[in-house]
């Protein structure tokens, strides 16, 4: 099954994600309207033509019409908006995800949803260090991975829609991940990255920093600038996986801190060229 013009597609909660897919699937053509919380959200894509219309009202007006469902919000939120308005939802209608977490997710909306309609669960692996929809844009595609998360519940036809709408929303590579395998990459790729970078930033208090620092400083910590409520959430849906590869990076730090201070210059070099060896492979992909 693939995405078709005819369609309705619905986003719930129009922040930065969720309004740079309306942007995206509207300019390409497709009937896209929009439930979110706040009314300047829904009149700020109106205006800035992302949706047909929106709403602040959850009813079956709303979301009855609607043969696809994007859910743009926080993992509880998500959860708990499901467990409250499944009711709206047609029969056969695919709703879809972007959240950040499986495991703590996925299962339990596939054990909740009516027997009539199917969640197949994706992962945007894009965003900026800023939020809102006036921060909005599906540029942010271009060089970013779709990953789509798929369980034995899933349906050949859902998967393939799913990873249809991450063709059509311009992503770069659109790719299959099971639930856990994809919350251990991303403890390692996402979370534990956002940890590193909250806590160099939290290493030193110095004002004066900013006027001697270089580009290594500002490439390590552009993700210091952090939403804390949607982190902490996700580290903590995630903290098993996350936990294990802390402790993974702890054991590196603590050998090249041990190389450095016993003067082991071969020690350093080796971890260098592993490291280095490493890197390169992100630049072939890339």
């Amino acid at each position: 099954m693939k995405l078709n013009k005819d369609m309705n597609i619905l986003i719930v909660g129009l922040g930065l994600l969720g309004g740079s897919y309306a942007k995206a699937l509207t300019d390409k053509g497709y009937n896209v309207t929009a439930v979110t919380k706040l009314q300047h959200s829904i009149d700020y894509a109106v205006e800035n033509s992302m949706i047909i219309s929106g709403s602040t009202e959850v009813n079956a007006e709303t979301v009855g019409n609607a043969d696809l469902i994007i859910f743009a919000l926080y993992p509880t939120v998500f959860i708990n908006w499901v467990e409250c308005n499944q009711k709206y939802i047609k029969s056969g209608a695919v709703l879809t995800d972007v959240t950040g977490v499986k495991g703590s997710v996925v299962y339990k909306i596939q054990s909740m949803l009516r027997d009539d309609i199917e969640f197949i669960s994706a992962h945007p692996m894009a965003g900026k260090e800023v939020s809102g929809i006036s921060n909005s844009d599906p540029k942010i595609f271009t060089q970013a991975n779709y990953i789509v998360v798929p369980t034995e519940k899933n349906t050949t036809e859902a998967i393939e829609l799913c990873e249809n709408l991450g063709e059509e929303l311009g992503f770069y590579r659109v790719t299959r991940l099971n639930v856990e395998k994809h919350d251990e990459m991303i403890a390692f790729l996402s979370q534990l990255t956002h940890c590193i970078a909250v806590s160099l930033m939290c290493s030193k208090d110095d004002e004066a920093l900013v006027d001697y620092t270089g580009d290594s400083f500002r490439d390590l910590t552009r993700i210091a600038k952090i939403n804390d409520e949607m982190w902490s959430e996700l580290f903590l849906l995630n903290k098993e996986p996350l936990i294990k590869e802390i402790e993974g990076f702890e054991e590196n730090l603590f050998k090249l801190k041990k190389a450095i201070k016993e003067n082991n210059r071969e020690e350093i070099r080796k971890m260098m060229r592993i490291s280095t060896i490493r890197r390169k492979r992100f630049d072939k992909r890339g």
